[in-house]
């Protein structure tokens, strides 16, 4: 029976330290997960850590879970001896055994809630921090948009000069050519009238040299006519 309580205390000793260590390592863990979140932005990788406190409670539920059940074989051991001289010394181990269990479980407890407020926390502002982005983004999207929009109109206006220019052109053109057309068709009378310029005059000198053909024979009749 001596050998049973001692293994049992062997045992409970072990997993005693076993989860102290554990204890340890998760505080700082604790600590450093809420240090390295506050740090980061939200697009930050946390997976990891978030696996690696996952782990560690599993682990420290179990061996929590192994030390309650050699409490209870401790406590069904006391109660198998009955009342004697020493079972009075075997109930104060017995009941240290038992604090200590429950020191470590309300620890854990602790750690464990301290460090489930931070990920809620983190989710939160997480989500707050999601929906602020993405009305900067879409803040964004609605000035590039407006900007594509302007840009178009400039360009859209751009073409209308350009329209408008190509029409005053082409009737500029159309003027000229119009203007050309009338220049080649009096360009095309002017010679007519040159020509019948030129027969007028010939005319004129035709006419002339007869007249003087006439004078000149009535005066030679005439001088004829006296001086017979």
């Amino acid at each position: 029976m001596a050998i049973e309580w001692e293994d049992l205390r062997k045992q409970a000793r072990q997993l005693e330290n076993d989860i102290d260590l554990k204890l340890i390592s998760f505080s700082k863990f604790g600590t450093s997960y809420s240090n390295h979140r506050d740090g980061l932005s939200d697009s930050s990788p946390l997976l990891s850590n978030d696996h690696m406190f996952e782990t560690m409670v599993v682990e420290l539920e179990e061996l929590l879970a192994r030390l309650s059940r050699i409490n209870d074989k401790m406590v069904d051991y006391t109660h198998n001896l009955g009342m004697n001289s020493g079972s009075a010394a075997l109930l104060h181990t017995m009941q240290r055994h038992r604090e200590i269990l429950q020191d470590y479980s309300n620890e854990f407890r602790k750690t464990k809630s301290n460090i489930q407020q931070y990920r809620q926390r983190e989710d939160l502002m997480g989500g707050v921090r999601r929906d602020m982005e993405g009305n900067r983004k879409s803040d964004l999207y609605l000035k590039e948009n407006e900007h594509l929009r302007n840009s178009e109109r400039l360009v859209d206006e751009q073409i209308s000069i350009a329209m408008s220019t190509k029409e005053n052109l082409q009737s500029q053109r159309s003027t000229f050519t119009q203007i050309s057309k009338k220049m080649q068709e009096m360009s095309n009378r002017f010679p007519v009238i040159n020509n019948l310029m030129s027969r007028i005059n010939i005319r004129k000198k035709r006419d002339s040299l007869i007249l003087g053909a006439v004078i000149s024979c009535c005066v030679i009749f005439i001088l004829w006519w006296v001086l017979r």
